[in-house]
């Protein structure tokens, strides 16, 4: 059984100034990630504009990721759509390039019923033979999964985990304590990753791992070895850089960080690309922090 665990980063999509896909950076961010001990590679994902990109640029994202991984690493691709239509079709087309794993967010933008989950997973699980990790990411789409339907498609056998991005944690510990592991949970929120993993759920889906991947595998590594304490320090950590976040929209916070630290992953694509000056003094304070 594939199971989600660890810390998998939630990877840009690095851009050209002109917004068109950097393959050469993307495959050197692919190396970065693995070099630095993480448990899975995750493209498509909020952090990688999978909102802004259209079917084509989304299938080349997922072919230049699994091509430079060679196999190294679980690779996961975000292919939910506002329809099951489309994220069938979707996920398909990441199969036959070669993924491990699909992330698929709940649609978005149309209000649906929990009966309507429940019906759209289970309808795309039935139609792509690949373990499915949910993501519950309501303030963005709007749609909530309740536990209640999670313990109902955790019965789905290629239902296999679920990302829970609420920042709500008594809503990942219902998802923890209702599933009786048997879907893992990882935490979307980075502040929240030791509550998560203490609590019962396997790891995290980070974006700040774009920008310190070894921070979060400290983290999970600390734990294994049961360093609470010193795992709660790396995760204090984080803190100053997480509270640039509020400062803009995340995703062109987060570029605009690598940025500053010499990745050329561009700029997100309008009409988030812009970081405003208090954000960028915020962000190169931050910074100062972890040198």
């Amino acid at each position: 059984m594939f199971k989600p665990q660890g810390i998998i980063p939630a990877m840009v999509t690095p851009m050209t100034q002109d917004e068109q896909i950097n393959e050469k950076e993307l495959r050197a961010q692919v190396n970065r990630m693995v070099a630095a001990g993480v448990h899975g590679l995750f493209c498509l994902g909020t952090n990688g504009e999978f909102y802004a990109l259209s079917l084509e640029e989304k299938l080349e994202v997922i072919r230049i990721v699994t091509d430079e991984n060679k196999g190294r690493l679980p690779v996961y691709a975000g292919t939910g759509c506002i329809t099951s239509r489309d994220t069938i079709y979707l996920s398909q087309k990441a199969k036959e390039l070669g993924v491990d794993a699909l992330s698929i967010i709940t649609p978005y933008f149309v209000a649906v019923s929990q009966d309507e989950i429940y019906s759209h997973y289970k309808e795309i699980a039935e139609a792509v033979a690949l373990p499915i990790v949910l993501y519950n990411i309501p303030m963005r789409t709007g749609n909530n999964i309740e536990y209640k339907t999670l313990q109902r498609l955790a019965e789905i056998e290629n239902i296999v985990g679920i990302k829970d991005s609420s920042g709500n944690f008594d809503n990942m510990l219902r998802y923890i304590e209702e599933t009786a592991g048997s879907v893992a949970v990882l935490s979307g929120n980075d502040s929240l990753i030791l509550s998560a993993l203490m609590a019962g759920g396997t790891g995290s889906i980070s974006g700040i791992a774009n920008l310190f991947p070894e921070i979060l595998v400290k983290i999970y590594e600390l734990w294994q070895k049961g360093d609470i304490e010193g795992a709660k320090t790396v995760q204090g950590s984080l803190r100053p850089i997480r509270d640039t976040l509020k400062l803009g929209n995340p995703n062109s916070i987060v570029k605009r960080a690598m940025n500053l630290l010499g990745y050329q992953v561009g700029p997100a694509r309008r009409p988030a690309a812009g970081v405003s000056e208090k954000a960028d003094e915020a962000i190169l304070k931050a910074l100062e922090y972890y040198k």
